[in-house]
């Protein structure tokens, strides 16, 4: 069996981009919230992969609580869907392509996707 895209994340280490790293500060909170298992789509996989950055940026800066690129309305009932216990989704435009990726974790925190959006 060949190494999960996780693994593969780890091994070749996460890429950080100018937009990533101006964000870095997020990586260093602790985890808001915990992110159940962790599933990405051949999609969103592909569009890390064009975009030259890794899963694990995306992951860290959701379960931190950086929501991304969403309106002030969504970051806000994030906000009320953490505290009460319902699905979150952030939103990140990746670097030099511009294509968008979702983060949204399950309710009951079981589970985690990357997707894009057109995959929903």
């Amino acid at each position: 069996m060949g190494d999960s895209w996780l693994e593969v994340a780890f091994n070749e280490g996460a890429m950080l981009t100018p937009e990533n790293e101006r964000r870095s500060e997020n990586l260093e909170r602790s985890p808001r919230f915990q992110l159940g298992q962790v599933v990405a789509t051949p999609g969103a996989l592909d569009a890390l992969e064009r975009a030259g950055t890794t899963p694990l940026r995306l992951l860290g800066r959701h379960e931190s609580g950086d929501w991304g690129d969403l309106s002030d309305d969504d970051i806000a009932e994030n906000e009320f869907s953490l505290k009460e216990g319902f699905r979150l989704l952030s939103a990140y435009n990746l670097p030099d392509t511009g294509e968008k990726i979702w983060v949204i974790t399950e309710a009951d925190r079981s589970v985690t996707t990357l997707l894009l959006p057109e995959e929903y």
